[in-house]
Parts: C-alpha cells; sequence; structure tokens
C-alpha cells in the first residue's frame, strides 16, 4: 500500500496484519479520491476506523489542512502513528485511539468537510455513528459523509439518521456510499 497523490507521493505505508483490517485497494483508493478531490484542499477530513491511516494521509497528501484518524485497535493506532511520522504528516493528524462514536463527541472542529467510514463488515456501526454525525456541530449541509460497506449493503434508512444517499459508487466486492445531512 502507498500513497497515491500529493506530497507524499508513492511512499509505502504499513498495514496492521491480521484480520481486524482490511485496507482499501490502490485502485478503489484513487477512484475515490478522484471523486473527492475538489473538496480535499485546505479541509478538515475524518477518517473513522481508520485502520492504517492511509485515507487520511491521503486527504493529507492532496491538500487537507487537518485529518482526524479514530481507530480502536492497539497495532493498528501504531500503525497509523507510524505512517504518520513516516509520511512526516504529524503536525495535520490527531489521532484518537477510542471507539468510534465516543470519539466523535472528542472533535471540536467548526465544520467538517469530509467524513470516510470504513468500519468491520456487519459490525452495526453505521447506525450509531450517524445518529452521533447528525448531532455534531462541525456536520452540516455541505459536509460529505462517506460510508465503505459490503457491495449488497443496505442503507435506505438513514433518512432515519437525518441524511440522504446523493450518490453510490459500486465495486467488485463492496462500495462507497455518500451522504449528505439534509438541513
Amino acid at each position: 500500500m502507498r500513497v497515491i497523490a500529493g506530497e507524499a507521493r508513492s511512499l509505502p505505508l504499513k498495514t496492521p496484519t491480521g484480520p481486524d483490517t482490511r485496507p482499501t485497494t490502490d485502485r478503489i483508493k484513487e477512484t475515490l479520491f478522484n471523486i473527492l478531490q475538489t473538496r480535499i484542499p485546505c479541509g478538515v477530513f475524518l477518517d473513522l476506523c481508520s485502520g492504517s491511516g492511509s485515507i487520511g494521509i491521503e486527504a493529507i497528501s492532496r491538500g487537507a489542512r487537518k485529518a482526524y484518524f479514530v481507530e480502536n485497535g492497539k497495532d493498528a493506532a501504531k500503525c497509523i502513528t507510524d505512517n504518520l511520522h513516516f509520511t512526516k504528516f504529524e503536525d495535520r493528524g490527531v489521532l484518537l485511539k477510542q471507539d468510534v462514536v465516543s470519539a466523535l463527541y472528542s472533535i471540536h472542529e467548526k465544520h467538517a468537510d469530509i467524513i470516510f467510514m470504513d468500519p468491520p463488515y456487519q459490525a452495526g456501526l453505521e447506525r450509531p455513528v450517524l445518529s452521533a454525525l447528525s448531532d455534531a456541530a462541525y456536520v452540516d449541509g455541505e459536509t460529505l459523509v462517506i460510508i465503505e460497506a459490503e457491495r449488497n449493503a443496505d442503507f435506505s434508512w438513514v433518512f432515519e439518521c437525518g441524511f440522504s444517499v446523493t450518490r453510490e459508487k459500486v465495486y467488485k466486492t463492496n462500495k462507497h456510499v455518500f451522504l449528505v445531512k439534509d438541513n
């Protein structure tokens, strides 16, 4: 795994070992960032259930002002710390080593531009995270929330949390679901 573009282009990144993380492939990451490219510069990016931190690091490399990495796993959190150090992005990355819902209350930004979430499949974290985000002061109608999920995952319920699906990008085995908060 590597950083695809920007300041840290081509730098290799560590990934946690074991079955607890599934790193987003370079091809899918490149597709995602091609979609997001105009929203990233100078923005605030949240990488929830970060794993290796590669998504948030890619955002910083492409010009994000700041990225929050939320990861509860000990090995994955160490991996994020190592990757931030290696890419020299420690000054723009904030690692929150706690469960994802609690971490959302530890973020005190005026506005988050992009929130990316890649939870363990079938862990059921999407609904509690969206509920917490619907009350977060830094989430508004301009904030883009992206969830990486299994290809057949149903998101017809997101309106109950105050969000609407604006786009789905489907890949071979998974998909990205793009959401915005309803006003």
